[in-house]
């Protein structure tokens, strides 16, 4: 359920559907497979603060995103940047997240434009930087 590799985050930013609340901006772009599950890859940078409030932040972030996960149509690969701020604290703080995310989600992959599958030159372009 999470993005690990960097090209698969790369592939994310370049597809530059976003979508931001408060100290959260979400990227979405569609996967290969439409049917496969839904996956999630965080970005919170130093700038946010010492180890322990970058690990808060994707500890929330991770538990809302499994929460909601059903909710979010299948096939879409999420990035979650926080820009700022500390996270909240409590069952309040956490709801608060997990609406922000499905809502955040539904901006971006409703609008329009927004295809179900990649377009091919991204694929093309794809594979130039892969050398094939």
């Amino acid at each position: 359920m999470r993005i690990l590799r960097p090209a698969d985050f790369v592939r994310v930013y370049e597809r530059r559907c976003s979508a931001a609340a408060g100290p959260i901006v979400l990227y979405a772009a569609p996967r290969e497979d439409a049917n496969a599950e839904s996956r999630v890859g965080l970005s919170v940078s130093r700038r946010i603060g010492k180890a322990v409030l970058r690990n808060r932040w994707k500890r929330r972030l991770r538990e809302a995103f499994r929460a909601m996960r059903l909710q979010l149509p299948p096939g879409t690969d999420y990035v979650i940047v926080v820009r700022s701020g500390e996270p909240g604290t409590g069952v309040e703080a956490h709801r608060a997240a997990e609406a922000s995310l499905v809502s955040l989600a539904a901006r971006v992959t409703g609008r329009v434009g927004y295809p179900a599958a990649p377009a091919a030159r991204e694929v093309a372009s794809a594979r130039r930087r892969r050398g094939r």
